[in-house]
């Protein structure tokens, strides 16, 4: 009988996952070890000094809700002190661009972790294992180095045109950061290659004997500040002292009658439900599967979702985000008739740039039906690494709005929006879809045609994760390079913007379970290098 689960874009985390589970832990245990694991062999895309969403379904403990470990600004930020350095906003509306890139890389880009008490805390209040064991792989892991895969080169060295710091240079921003990731003639390690880190090994062996306390508010806390300090960062002692993880309820929504639960707002589970309630009102399935008129529906709820997105949704603690009104079946039937209409959604961008990429996420389900989906990040990484001690720090400054005014606008205490949605689908009282993804401003569109894949078109899962995507997050739809152009000349002739991508795997990277008829279906993108494993 299967002992569940595992799905995840990296093999190591997702086989130290699956030894968990194949040795009677839970859902929670093996996603803690999993991310673990993946923060230390995809160190750039996550890290204990990160950010992320967890949604928990454990039946086995009566607890369904979500561990929701957003960065928040320090104390020292302040609304408008960045207003007067703007350069650009990014198209997909991921980011805002400074003079100096003081948002982007650097001491004042680090906003208050979250990663590492939330990993702690799951395993002590819902987890089978001692913290201990959980880490214990990603000590391993560290120790004998890990190999760098296509994927993590990729990401490194990628291109960028448009005046984003290319990671390779963040890399090299500290002197610690150089001697991890560059060999000896000073060239970044390349495919295949084994990347030691030593203070990795030392920071996880802390950890594994004091848990996260001693990250918060212990030795480890202290050296943090004084680095902090002494670069002229805003993260204090105090900030890390007083940061918690939010315990929320998931915000559902309905769809052709499966039940689907996501996070809500800071998180971008409300922009899935949002879209779905338009989309419910059309007949997908007789428009065909990436058809120019399903293309131009499809992109268009995405579209109206996120001028929605901008204007109204952000920290409910700051901001009054008006959740029935957006979640409303009666407003997505208004919408739903301006596409029908042919009426095109405007979203208003300062500036065409790109977007952050570098997010990871796991989904797991175990023998007795617990379910954990859950997406973790860096934001962006800040190029900032301490001496010592061997992690990156999250870049997530760059998501807060530097206009004053907004939802988005910097304030003390405040979290940013992410689209990160752990999402678990519902067949009747029991997962049926357990799903989610990295991908920057990309992942709601992504996990959204996933989705839709499953339901309307009864894909299955692997199908579902890799069918060629679209995205439409302002007014030009970016297309995959596998849907023919012959499709993407109509959409140019109703008045679209079209930029196909070079990639024939793009936009976020889905991984997802289906439970159909007891067994167990996974499905890990292509376009990165994991895989789903059933033990």
């Amino acid at each position: 009988m299967s002992k569940g689960m595992i799905v995840a874009p990296q093999p190591e985390a997702v086989e130290a996952g699956a030894i968990v589970l194949k040795n009677g832990g839970n859902a929670v245990d093996a996603a803690i070890t999993c991310a673990l694991v993946q923060t230390v062999v995809d160190p750039q895309q996550c890290g204990i000094a990160g950010v992320g969403s967890m949604h928990l379904y454990l039946p086995s403990k009566n607890f369904h809700g979500l561990i929701d470990f957003h960065t928040t600004a320090p104390g020292l930020v302040r609304e408008g002190m960045w207003a007067d350095l703007i350069e650009g906003e990014a198209r997909d509306g991921f980011g805002f661009f400074l003079k100096g890139k003081v948002n982007e890389v650097g001491y004042k880009s680090i906003l208050i972790p979250g990663s590492l008490k939330a990993f702690y805390e799951a395993i002590v209040d819902f987890g089978t294992i001692d913290w201990k064991d959980a880490v214990r792989p990603a000590i391993e892991h560290a120790r004998q180095g890990f190999i760098v895969r296509p994927s993590v080169y990729e990401f490194w060295t990628r291109a960028d045109n448009l005046g984003r710091m290319p990671t390779s240079e963040k890399l090299g921003f500290t002197e610690a950061g150089r001697r991890i990731y560059f060999n000896e003639a000073g060239d970044l390690w390349g495919p295949g290659s084994r990347v030691k880190n030593q203070d990795m090994v030392r920071t996880l062996m802390r950890i594994q004997q004091s848990g996260a306390d001693v990250f918060y508010k212990g030795d480890m806390a202290e050296e943090i500040a004084v680095d902090m300090e002494k670069h002229g960062g805003y993260l204090s002692r105090e900030d890390l002292k007083s940061y918690e993880t939010s315990r929320v309820e998931p915000i559902w929504g309905e769809y052709r009658g499966y039940h689907i639960a996501t996070n809500p707002p800071p998180g971008g589970g409300i922009m899935i439900l949002e879209m779905l309630n338009i989309l419910e009102k059309f007949d997908l399935a007789a428009m065909g599967h990436n058809t120019p008129e399903y293309i131009r529906t499809v992109a268009e709820a995405m579209k109206y979702a996120t001028v929605d997105k901008d204007a109204k949704v952000g920290d409910p603690a700051f901001v009054d985000v008006p959740i029935n009104q957006l979640l409303s079946k009666d407003y997505a039937g208004k919408l739903a008739e301006l596409i029908r209409s042919g009426k095109k959604a405007n979203v208003l961008r300062l500036d065409p740039m790109e977007e952050s990429k570098n997010t990871t996420h796991i989904s797991i389900i175990d023998a007795n039906g617990n379910a954990v989906s859950m997406t973790h990040s860096l934001g962006m990484p800040s190029g900032v690494i301490t001496k010592g001690l061997g992690f990156m720090y999250n870049g997530c400054m760059l998501s807060f709005d530097p206009r004053p005014g907004r939802v988005g606008s910097l304030a003390p205490g405040k979290r940013r929006f992410t689209t990160m949605s752990p999402t678990i689908v519902f067949k009747g009282d029991d997962p049926y879809i357990i799903i989610g993804a990295p991908g920057g401003a990309r992942i709601t569109i992504a996990i959204l045609q996933s989705i839709l894949n499953v339901l309307d078109f009864d894909m299955s899962m692997f199908e579902a994760v890799a069918a060629p995507r679209f995205a439409a997050n302002s007014n030009i739809i970016d297309i995959s390079n596998r849907i023919p152009s012959f499709f993407t000349h109509e959409l140019e002739a109703m008045g679209y913007p079209i930029v196909r991508s070079h990639l024939s795997y793009a936009f976020a990277g889905v991984h997802g379970i289906r439970v159909k008829d007891e067994a167990l279906e996974g499905g890990a993108d292509p376009g990165l290098d994991g895989m789903a494993l059933e033990v």
